[in-house]
């Protein structure tokens, strides 16, 4: 039997959940077909789900026919929860992306796509509600094929006309068919496994139209993943049972896991196969197989064992909010609070010592609401939360060398490092490129590690640094005198030496999030949306003409639009429509007002200072960031100016 583990990922309210119930009553795993509007669908078991009648978590089910055995992960489709998406991308075989027809190809689409590519998961997509008054196959795949890719085909007829489609996505398939005039099976399957075909299938997961046809080919078309001999496994989810008790969810890539066995130091007490909200206990899992491990408190979503670590998630908060705990205890709700950052590490959860303050990182305003109601349901807290404000971010836009030196009575280390932009969105790199003549391996070994153990921040407004690439170069240490601390302290001081050097020389930049949006609204009210888009300091394309709407699709800063949902549903009378979604971080557009605004002296950060400490007349002394490069020790790689 062939066995395929699946992710269903789609944009909110496409049917996504109705598709998972579908399959599993279809293949003769369920009895009765539930829904999301009636709050019994299979996989949406938690009490949140149910109320909202959204995903917010990712769940797992099985499904299997006389060939084939599924196992199912349904995922969250609002792009508040886009974070738990991205965690299940990196242990799935088959990813199927569902579209709704009414809908199209929206720009959380887009950004899924974009993220089943970064994670080279091959797709099924499923295009769904084609019972709609109106719905239009040829134009759905249109659509499908112009913001997508043309490799989107029909799998719905296999005439010449589908197997010249194929042919045509590859040289070598083309090559072959036009000597052959045929293509195997196992041509088609290999095309698809290897992302150059996207199969596509039409139907209507509530009226379960096109559902036998889909499941027969998703069974036809997808090939069983080969594992290694050699154990691996990858955390993609931590969640809490009823009880409180932690699960660990593992992928098993590699040979087998036994229950009451360590991993990475820590004993499994208990290994649970789930179905839904049931789960049955079992004594060994083999590999291709998901699994909920009870015992271990250090495992994190994305953790690859006997494997390297899963990608840095590409979609993250942008908005930052400080809790306010009514009556609540302010420690229990930091508690509570640093469970649930247990369970998704990307809220972040900060406690300030000073202010006396909690602050948690989201996506948007929906997360919150959710936020709010599982403090309450889980821990009984009432808490809410204050007015947030944007995430910020630091780069550079030319090459520096910056060094730190730390030499203190009886200490002795200094640091160069050579710090290069990159890219938009291309987060932080590091790389060794010093010789073993000039730092022994141990010392290296200690400023590698510094470096990638703090998250650094800028000059500007102490925001984090990123799209950046910073690589040791040199430096010098003692015999003598150098011991444990003194390059992480040399590490640390280079890293903001440089930072100042870049901002006297007007090379830094403040970057702000920013959202691709598709605003649909009346063709009487275009002038004032563009207006409002062009205020809020965004870019738009050409307007589109659909019927008596228009559809404006554009990027705009999070600071302006976050909150323009609800001026669009006042104005338009709640006609019109406003879907956005995180596309990444570009320069700030009032950067000045920023930074006037924030304040931020560098030189005053202790924690993060730019200084370095020399020594001299037998005691240590501190030399200003400016100062450094005349005072260094070790020589400069790159001339200075």
């Amino acid at each position: 039997m062939k066995k395929i583990t699946t992710g269903i990922v789609a944009h909110v309210d496409a049917g996504k959940t109705t598709l998972s119930e579908a399959l599993l009553y279809t293949a003769g795993n369920l009895r009765t077909l539930g829904r999301v509007d009636n709050g019994d669908a299979f996989l949406d078991t938690d009490q949140l789900e149910k109320k909202r009648g959204i995903t917010i978590f990712s769940h797992e089910a099985k499904l299997t026919t006389d060939d084939l055995e599924i196992t199912l992960l349904d995922t969250p489709g609002h792009v508040d929860f886009s974070a738990q998406t991205e965690e299940t991308l990196s242990v799935l075989d088959y990813a199927v992306l569902v579209i709704s027809i009414a809908d199209g190809v929206t720009s959380y689409a887009r950004t899924l796509w974009h993220l089943l590519e970064r994670y080279q998961v091959p797709v099924f997509i499923f295009v769904n509600k084609i019972d709609t008054v109106g719905a239009d196959q040829a134009k759905a795949l249109a659509d499908l094929q112009k913001n997508l890719t043309q490799n989107c085909i029909d799998f719905s007829t296999l005439d010449n006309d589908f197997y010249e489609n194929i042919a045509a996505t590859d040289d070598t398939l083309l090559e072959k068919y036009l000597d052959s005039g045929a293509i195997s099976d196992d041509d088609v399957q290999t095309a698809v496994a290897q992302r150059k075909v996207f199969p596509v299938y039409f139907g209507s997961a509530l009226k379960l139209t096109g559902i036998k046809e889909f499941l027969a080919g998703f069974a036809k078309w997808t090939k069983e993943r080969k594992f290694t001999n050699e154990f691996a496994a990858r955390c993609f989810k931590i969640s809490h049972d009823a009880k409180g008790e932690r699960l660990t969810w593992l992928r098993i890539l590699g040979d087998k896991l036994k229950a009451k066995t360590e991993l990475n130091d820590e004993k499994i007490n208990q290994l649970r196969s789930y179905n839904g909200e049931k789960f049955s206990t079992i004594t060994e899992v083999g590999a291709g197989e998901i699994v909920a491990a009870t015992g271990l408190s250090s495992t994190y979503p994305g953790q690859g064992f006997g494997i390297g670590d899963a990608q840095n998630a590409l979609l993250k908060p942008v908005l930052t909010y400080k809790v306010d705990p009514q009556a609540s205890d302010l420690h229990a709700c930091l508690k509570a609070l640093q469970t649930l950052e247990d369970e998704n590490p990307q809220l972040h959860v900060s406690w300030s010592e000073h202010l006396q303050g909690i602050h948690v990182q989201v996506m948007g305003k929906i997360q919150l609401e959710i936020l709010e109601q599982l403090m309450q349901e889980r821990f009984a807290l009432n808490v809410a939360f204050e007015q947030g404000s944007i995430l910020y971010q630091e780069t550079i836009t030319a090459p520096i060398e910056a060094v730190g030196h730390f030499e203190p009575l009886r200490h002795y280390s200094e640091v160069h490092l050579l710090l290069e932009p990159l890219a938009r969105n291309s987060g932080i790199i590091f790389e060794n490129k010093c010789s073993l003549e000039v730092l022994t391996k141990n010392w290296q070994h200690q400023i590698m590690t510094a470096l990638k153990s703090k998250e650094h921040l800028g000059v500007l407004t102490a925001a984090p640094i990123t799209d950046m690439k910073i690589t040791l170069i040199g430096g010098k240490g003692s015999i003598v005198h150098s011991v444990g601390g003194d390059f992480r302290e040399a590490t640390y001081r280079a890293v903001r030496q440089g930072l100042m050097e870049e901002k006297l020389r007007q090379q830094t930049v403040l970057l702000e999030p920013w959202y691709d949006f598709c605003l649909e609204v009346g063709q009487d009210q275009v002038g004032r949306a563009l207006n409002d888009i062009q205020y809020m300091h965004g870019k738009f394309s050409t307007p589109e003409n659909i019927g008596d709407r228009t559809v404006i699709t554009g990027s705009a800063p999070v600071a302006e639009m976050q909150d323009y949902a609800a001026e669009v549903r006042n104005y338009t009378h709640g006609g019109g429509n406003l879907e956005y979604v995180v596309s990444g971080y570009l320069p700030c557009h009032n950067a000045s007002e920023i930074i006037k605004a924030k304040n931020y002296d560098p030189v005053s950060d202790l924690e993060n200072t730019p200084n370095s400490v020399f020594c001299s007349h037998g005691a240590g002394h501190t030399v200003t960031w400016d100062q450094v490069p005349d005072a260094a020790q070790y020589p400069y790689t790159y001339p200075l100016d």
